[in-house]
């Protein structure tokens, strides 16, 4: 079976930790090369991970004709950059949450996508654990009744300034980072786009980063839904669907590797005291690897769309633009 031949451009800790070792496991990837600026810490993650080959810099990775696809966790502010560059020279493309700071900066990174024929997906890991599939079941089955109100969470303490997620002029801010997890998981499970928002910040007094964001999503459905995300809260990352006949709870939404067991937690708790709980097994890097390489393989689109990452830039814009303002932002839909 062919496999796909895997350049990482830097030495991420996503990627050394998560995603590299993710494809490792996979059935129809390996990790041919990578590339940090100047070598040293790419030779360095290179050996500790058995990659056969470091470059010196991004440019030389994507100028090997040998690798098929590049998996990009370069800071927020680099990826329409570093995006558009890998299309050039040809190479499929997987790049971390965000893919872009904006809608204007994924329209040219989209562009660039399609010129050069080249396959782009947002790594929103999360989506591809199945917990996620069983949660949607439950509400197409009508097993909450009719669903009312939705809440995300995604947080953690973060003390250290320096850390590039306090750098505001490389994309930083807890909106970007873990906030994005809870709008689009709120926007995939309800399999519907919002109509308005309405979105405040808590901002770092030095460092021009949000810190803590909490919001409103209005569904034309009738359905409300509330986010909140943050860098001063204790650890958190759920969701919760409630509706007129009971409510699913899952516990280790994003990252359900923290669950104690490890594995997805799906909890329905019905009007009548009928609980069912679910322990969910499910590998969601390397579940989100293989389904790329296999689109690659089997030329065919990821089932994360194109329309769909341009929706959710889209309602990122508009939160931001509520924040700025303070006032709630109705969302406008462009393809």
């Amino acid at each position: 079976m062919k496999k796909i031949q895997w350049g990482v451009l830097s030495t991420a800790k996503i990627g050394r930790t998560q995603v590299i070792p993710a494809i490792q496991r996979s059935k129809n990837g390996e990790v041919a090369a990578i590339a940090s600026r100047g070598g040293e810490k790419a030779r360095e993650v290179a050996k500790s991970l058995n990659i056969p080959t470091a470059y010196d810099s991004y440019e030389a990775l994507l100028e090997d004709q040998t690798i098929d696809a590049v998996y990009i966790p370069l800071p927020n502010s680099l990826h329409k950059e570093w995006v558009i560059e890998a299309a050039k020279q040809g190479k499929h493309i997987l790049c971390e949450k965000p893919a872009a700071l904006n809608s204007s900066e994924l329209k040219e990174m989209l562009l660039a996508c399609e010129m050069y024929k080249v396959t782009f997906m947002e790594a929103f890991m999360y989506q591809f654990h199945p917990q996620h599939q069983l949660v949607k079941e439950w509400i197409q089955a009508g097993e909450i009744g009719d669903v009312a109100f939705a809440r995300a969470s995604f947080s953690f303490v973060l003390n250290d300034g320096s850390n590039i997620r306090m750098n505001s002029d490389l994309g930083g801010g807890s909106l970007y980072d873990i906030g994005c997890y809870t709008i689009h998981s709120l926007r995939h499970v309800l399999d519907e786009e919002p109509t308005n928002v309405y979105a405040s910040a808590k901002l770092h007094p030095e460092l021009n980063v949000d810190t803590t964001v909490a919001g409103v999503l209005n569904f034309a459905s009738g359905i409300r839904a509330s986010f909140d995300c943050s860098f001063a809260s204790i650890p958190r990352n759920e969701y919760e669907i409630i509706g007129s006949k009971g409510k699913i709870e899952v516990k280790g939404a994003y990252r359900p590797d923290q669950n104690e067991d490890g594995n997805g937690s799906v909890r329905l708790i019905k009007d009548n005291n009928e609980v069912i709980e679910r322990s969910i097994e499910g590998d969601q890097y390397k579940l989100q690897v293989e389904h790329f390489a296999d689109c690659l393989l089997e030329n065919k689109q990821p089932s994360y769309t194109i329309e769909n990452m341009i929706h959710h830039t889209t309602v990122m814009d508009s939160c931001y633009e509520s924040i700025d303002t303070g006032k709630p932002v109705a969302v406008h839909y462009s393809e």
